[in-house]
């Protein structure tokens, strides 16, 4: 069960070849033996192949690198082609390109030849599609990179993946008249806990559907029900309403839905080491199950779907 997946048995924890020249694949696609369904599952940020050129350049360690990965989220959603859906992952690491920004959002501060001006919040943060820092707002690099490093990362890596997306999407869509993307992620314990602060039990799984934009509201309904039958404390849109995945592919109105999953990292990971920890094999059954019944969403809506599109 589950063969071939990352190439490597999924009991492997370790960093697979962490100074792996390029090219690295700009993506790994996992397809079902038998696709079905209209769900296509996503995680653009699990990659841990670290390219030493990175590594050489940067100023911090591999650890602090590490530290913007979706760590393991790849492994937590490995049942997905055996559930007749298709799983996407990026190939390279977040620290070295951001598949979840737009290509446009370059920032200035960091590559060199950017014009300044207005810049949304995340850009301004570092947080571009070449991020300028990891976690807690530590600088990858000493100085500016040129412009040319930054467009030779868009097309080796961002713009195959996207368009190897879109054709997912399209396909999934053209078939049985809606697709469904379930973009995952993992997100800090510290940042939901202190989003909830004066309540004794927070949110372990955030859905986001920019509050209502990117999906129709009875596949939010199902996805929502599917996490809280496992167990799962569950909010909407807050403190992650959707980043660019979702609001690029979300076209309720034409049948194309995204939905952006972020999963806390406790549940499952050592953040300190960013390593499993010893629980890691029990919620990786728990998103077993999940992830069979996500896969199966659009027969689970059976009529509903047409009605509700109209």
């Amino acid at each position: 069960m589950f063969k071939g997946f990352w190439q490597a048995p999924l009991t492997d924890y370790t960093l697979r070849n962490p100074n792996t020249p390029e090219p690295m694949p700009p993506f790994h696609h996992h397809s079902p033996t038998r696709p079905s369904g209209c769900v296509v599952f996503a995680s653009p940020h699990s990659a841990r192949d670290y390219p030493e050129a990175l590594r050489r350049h940067s100023v911090l360690d591999l650890q602090a690198l590490r530290s913007s990965e979706d760590a393991y989220v790849d492994l937590l959603l490995r049942a997905a082609p055996e559930h007749g859906a298709h799983l996407l992952l990026g190939g390279a690491p977040r620290a070295y390109v951001d598949y979840n920004r737009a290509a446009c959002e370059l920032d200035p501060a960091l590559v060199d030849g950017v014009p300044r001006g207005a810049l949304n919040p995340r850009v301004a943060a570092g947080l571009g599609v070449i991020p300028r820092v990891v976690a807690r707002g530590r600088a990858i690099y000493r100085g500016k990179l040129p412009r040319t490093e930054a467009e030779h990362r868009l097309n080796r890596y961002w713009r195959p993946y996207h368009a190897k997306l879109k054709a997912l999407m399209a396909e999934r869509q053209g078939r049985h008249g809606l697709a469904v993307l379930l973009d995952f992620h993992s997100m800090p314990h510290e940042a939901v806990a202190a989003q909830s602060r004066g309540l004794r039990r927070h949110a372990q799984v955030v859905i986001g559907d920019r509050f209502g934009a990117s999906a129709a509201p009875w596949i939010v309904d199902r996805i929502e029900a599917v996490f809280r039958a496992a167990g799962l404390r569950v909010a909407r849109n807050t403190p992650f309403a959707g980043a660019y995945m979702v609001q690029a592919y979300g076209r309720p109105s034409q049948g194309m839905h995204a939905v952006q999953i972020e999963i806390d990292r406790a549940l499952y990971l050592d953040e300190a080491r960013v390593q499993p920890h010893p629980g890691f094999g029990a919620f990786q059954q728990t998103m077993d199950g999940i992830v069979a019944e996500l896969a199966g969403l659009g027969s689970a809506l059976g009529d509903t779907a047409p009605l509700a599109a109209e």
